[in-house]
């Protein structure tokens, strides 16, 4: 989980007001404090965190909770409020449809601007883009190669010439290049040295004046806090920054001043890199952040998924498994739906109480052993997968040696399954509803 500090700060000063018998004036003065503290710790430049803890004392101690919320639940919906506001509005991506749209990267030396390229490469492609990336990165040495071997391994076409030393006609060439494939989108990777050097301002400009992209986006190492501040200030006076990137973040102590610091500008963030692998690469929203750090779980990716489910499911399975008579089909169906949304690692971030309990290794094990189960449950007759009692000694050996598994991957797949089928049978919603009353939406 990005920004761990922050976030054992925030959940223990709500651990003191949920645990409280009355919330009083003294209560109140103490959960700003806690929340001073953790924010400070996390590099959140000062201002900002007296305006923030100034606003929540004064609403938790002036505001009368709407009918139907707790006082206490009301003071817990403030924090959550003011937390948001201190990261900025939402910033969403928008592409002019049936045009190819332009994305020019920008930033420093070392904030990871080329990986960052792939990585939005493969977010993109995974959202039904077509994408083709431009390589314009002539200052760093192997800076291309390093692009086409993370485009390739998601098969992203990457256009370089490490011959060609001016970026403005390695990108011109770039675009003449993929005109006939009238992709989506067209990013271009560019060179990254100090903000204050003027030769890259200048290289900058010439690209952008150029170019004319649909959008620019500031890639920013999430390490150096407060100084991000600096840093899109810069870059936005020589090409109109359209949206952040901050990379980084996974274990930051500075990622609180990030965050702040570059919301503070007026060039929103748009995504936050959260690991190394490709996919580790997330649309930031201040409210899916915030519920996140709180403990809360993300809401709206949660009813995102919810509302997936049943756009994909017919209405006949949407019933059976909230009802508890769930077969082995929608079990396969609820696999296939982690796959979708990327990693089951992404799933824990987005599921109240589980973010940041279960270990990356526990996670990569569960990953293992559901790419299994796959081919476990592609081996079974139509009669197994819709009443999973068939099942007898003989049948699980059968489909053993049909998906090239064990005896034991089949055993196991069937608890899984049954527990499964338990918990949504004594769920039915209850979590959800509960979650969206905490924050007054139902």
């Amino acid at each position: 989980m990005v920004l761990d500090s922050l976030r054992s700060g925030l959940r223990n000063a709500l651990k003191k007001l949920v645990g409280a018998s009355n919330i009083d004036e003294n209560l109140i003065k103490e959960l700003a404090k806690d929340v001073q503290r953790s924010l400070l710790a996390s590099d959140v430049n000062v201002k900002l965190v007296l305006e923030v803890t100034n606003k929540l004392q004064e609403r938790a101690l002036q505001e009368q909770p709407p009918p139907g919320l707790s006082r206490k639940d009301h003071v817990v919906k403030i924090l959550y409020d003011e937390l948001t506001r201190l990261l900025g509005e939402e910033k969403s991506l928008f592409f002019k449809p049936d045009n190819t749209n332009i994305m020019l990267m920008l930033g420093i030396q070392g904030s990871g601007k080329t990986t960052t390229t792939g990585k939005l490469a493969r977010w993109l492609s995974k959202h039904g883009y077509t994408i083709g990336v431009i390589g314009a990165d002539t200052f760093r040495p192997g800076a291309l190669t390093q692009l086409k071997t993370t485009c390739n391994k998601i098969n992203i076409d990457v256009y370089g010439d490490e011959k060609i030393k001016d970026p403005v006609e390695i990108i011109k060439k770039g675009l003449e290049y993929f005109k006939p494939s009238k992709f989506d989108v067209i990013i271009i990777d560019t060179a990254g040295r100090h903000k204050e050097e003027k030769t890259l301002l200048e290289e900058m400009s010439n690209i952008y004046n150029v170019v004319t992209p649909d959008l620019v986006l500031l890639v920013i190492d999430g390490t150096i806090g407060q100084q991000c501040y600096n840093q899109a200030e810069v870059f936005h006076k020589t090409a109109p920054v359209g949206g952040i990137i901050v990379t980084k973040l996974d274990g930051a102590a500075k990622g609180g001043g990030a965050l702040s610091a570059t919301a503070a500008t007026g060039a929103r963030i748009m995504f936050i890199g959260t690991g190394e692998r490709v996919d580790d690469l997330e649309q930031f929203s201040p409210t899916r952040f915030v519920g996140r750090l709180l403990g809360m779980g993300d809401i709206k990716a949660l009813l995102e998924m919810a509302k997936g489910l049943e756009s994909e499911a017919d209405e006949t399975k949407v019933k059976r498994m909230t009802s508890g008579k769930m077969t082995i089909d929608d079990f396969y169906f609820q696999l296939e739906q982690v796959g979708k949304i990327g990693s089951l690692r992404s799933v824990f971030e987005h599921i109240p109480g589980l973010s940041g309990t279960v270990k990356d290794e526990e996670i990569d094990v569960m990953e293992k052993k559901m790419i299994k189960w796959r081919y476990v449950i592609q081996s079974m007759t139509k009669q197994e997968r819709a009443n999973p009692d068939l099942f007898n000694s003989s049948r699980i050996k059968r489909v053993a040696h049909g998906s090239g598994m064990s005896e034991r991957d089949v055993k196991e797949l069937l608890t899984n399954y049954k527990r499964s089928k338990d918990v949504m049978k004594a769920s039915k919603g209850r979590q959800m509803q509960g979650m969206l009353r905490r924050f007054g939406i139902g």
